[in-house]
């Protein structure tokens, strides 16, 4: 198959508003879950998930935490300004980014832009110990974001400065997906992330991890699953519309990536195949094996020259295309050895890489994610994953009332 041929209208279903959650149920783990295991197809609750399980397999989770990436500032004329945070800019490491103080630029988009000229938007933050001035500035456009520079600083000297976390959980709203035609709640901030959110940075949740709770993650070990957790922080990309007639001219966005040691050393004590929990953990996992490649060719390369190019798995020989085991294992430890030559505890990388049918996983062997969007880059995934049987889960998922997108019920397959 040639992917880049592939039509996107092919992946079209309707989907009627009324299915698309706008709230998750409750408790969140009493969602219903499809069980797609080589044809055959079932009906369950995820509470039970563990039970579809295979004992002894690894199950890979992203712990990303999903931050308050909506700023509002008011100008003087009444316009409302809304400024999106997409990927930090100075610093450009989330880490160093959401303990930095004073200053800090990101990659934003900015809604009502046509109101902002070239005027700073200045807005003042209440805090116990007095008051903070917060200011933004439009810097050039870089791709298709804007650079956004913000300082602030208290209006009296006595002040101890404030992280920038501590600015965005003051200021901040959390970004609930545009889908869902309603304002953040409050229970938004509790329901839209996982139990086990650690790492902040990602501006949309890995919305597949949201059914768990710690009574599902007791089963599972329970049951002899091994977990393991990985970080890619979801980006505002995730929700882009395919508008391309076919996949060669749609521009997949870059994910950022960090993966531990004791990841990759799970994975090869697991064979190199592992459960997937949503699909930004596919994304991850499947992207390693060809960061493990790069480094097998010349390990001199640093970690921004193991970024993952969006066609690069679909451009290789077709030994690299369609490896054995042990060659996916080869280049899990490549990588391992990587990290050992260059005395570093995890990889930090990015990956473009666009999963569509045609593809040959790698490293996923099972998938438990949520049910997405017609015509998106999502449902391409779970076609490619499902060997084109995409059309049977959906249909079943629509005629059994199954609710969708990302506060909707989850599915377990199994290719």
């Amino acid at each position: 198959m040639n992917t880049k041929q592939i039509s996107i209208s092919d992946y079209n279903y309707e989907l009627p508003d009324e299915r698309i959650a706008k709230f998750p149920v409750t408790p969140r783990d009493h969602s219903q879950l499809l069980v797609y295991d080589k044809g055959k197809i079932a009906d369950d609750h995820f509470y039970n998930l563990a039970d579809h399980l295979p004992k002894g397999s690894l199950m890979v989770f992203n712990n990303t935490k999903v931050i308050q990436a909506r700023i509002l500032f008011r100008k003087a004329t009444g316009a409302l300004i809304e400024i999106f945070l997409l990927e930090p800019y100075e610093p450009a490491d989330y880490e160093q980014m959401f303990v930095t103080r004073g200053s800090c630029s990101w990659l934003c988009m900015v809604g009502n832009l046509k109101k902002w000229k070239e005027d700073v938007l200045t807005r003042e933050l209440e805090t116990e110990d007095g008051t903070w001035r917060i200011t933004a500035n439009r810097g050039p456009l870089i791709g298709t974001s804007y650079r956004i520079d913000f300082t602030w600083e208290p209006l009296t000297s006595h002040f101890s400065p404030l992280t920038f976390a501590e600015i965005l959980d003051a200021v901040g709203q959390l970004p609930i997906p545009p889908y869902l035609n309603r304002e953040t709640q409050q229970s938004d901030l509790t329901t839209y992330q996982t139990v086990y959110s650690k790492i902040k940075g990602s501006v949309a949740a890995p919305t597949a991890g949201l059914h768990f709770t710690p009574q599902v993650l007791a089963s599972l070990d329970q049951h002899g699953i091994d977990r393991e957790e990985l970080t890619l922080h979801v980006g505002a990309g995730t929700f882009k519309p395919v508008k391309s007639q076919t996949m060669e001219g749609h521009e997949m966005h870059t994910e950022h990536v960090c993966v531990r040691r004791q990841t990759l050393e799970k994975l090869l004590a697991h064979q190199c195949q592992a459960i997937a929990v949503g699909t930004t953990s596919v994304r991850t996992l499947e992207s390693l094996y060809y960061m493990g490649l790069k480094v097998m060719a010349d390990d001199r390369l640093t970690e921004e020259q193991l970024h993952v190019e969006q066609w690069e798995p679909y451009e290789l020989p077709d030994s690299t295309q369609h490896p054995s085991r042990q060659q996916v294992c080869d280049a899990i430890q490549a990588l391992l050895s990587w990290l050992d030559a260059h005395e570093l505890e995890a990889l930090h990388a990015s990956t473009q890489i666009i999963i569509a049918p045609g593809y040959e996983f790698k490293i996923v062997a099972q998938l438990v994610t949520n049910f997405h969007q017609p015509q998106s880059t999502l449902l391409l995934l779970v076609s490619a994953f499902t060997q084109g049987h995409w059309h049977e889960i959906y249909n079943h998922a629509l005629s059994h009332d199954y609710r969708f997108l990302s506060y909707g019920d989850s599915s377990l397959l199994t290719p």
